[in-house]
């Protein structure tokens, strides 16, 4: 790793729990700048808790260019079960993106969260919860950068603009 171009401070640690996952993203809304990209399965309950929206909603506000881009294999969850994921996508609809995936892409079954251009949270497969967070490692962001944007362009935009009833 001597000519790695992550910063100088680069981590990197695996682990192995929902809730320390859960945390960790949570954590990790407030430092971000600019973008959050989401890749996964779909949306867990843990989307719809009332602090998480108002970390998204405080990271939105803060800045008319920041953007959460999320890509999921199935979003039939979302209006139904995450009314307020809903919600915020109905008030940040120009900063907030959610993209389904077709058939075809659901063989890519890692998720990750990519904060900014440096901090990820990245499971290795979406049944089971073996984990890592990288802060500061620069190169491992990228890469997985680089599939979300594969995987973005090849996904359908979701509209949740029409109130579901709730």
């Amino acid at each position: 790793m001597a000519n790695h171009p992550s910063l100088p401070n680069a981590q990197y640690r695996r682990f192995e729990s929902f809730k320390e996952f859960e945390e960790l993203f949570d954590g990790l809304i407030p430092q971000t700048q600019a973008v959050i990209r989401v890749f996964d399965r779909t949306l867990s309950a843990a989307w719809n808790s009332a602090a998480r929206c108002h970390l998204l909603k405080q990271f939105l506000r803060e800045n008319r260019v920041n953007r959460l881009q999320v890509i999921v294999h199935d979003a039939s969850n979302i209006a139904r079960e995450l009314p307020r994921v809903a919600e915020l996508n109905r008030d940040f609809g120009h900063a907030f993106k959610i993209r389904q995936t077709p058939r075809m892409a659901h063989h890519v079954y890692d998720p990750f969260i990519v904060f900014d251009a440096s901090h990820y949270l990245h499971r290795f497969h979406h049944a089971h919860m073996r984990a890592a967070i990288g802060k500061h490692d620069v190169e491992n962001a990228r890469q997985l950068i680089d599939r979300h944007l594969e995987l973005w362009e090849v996904s359908s935009a979701l509209s949740l603009a029409s109130p579901s009833g709730l």
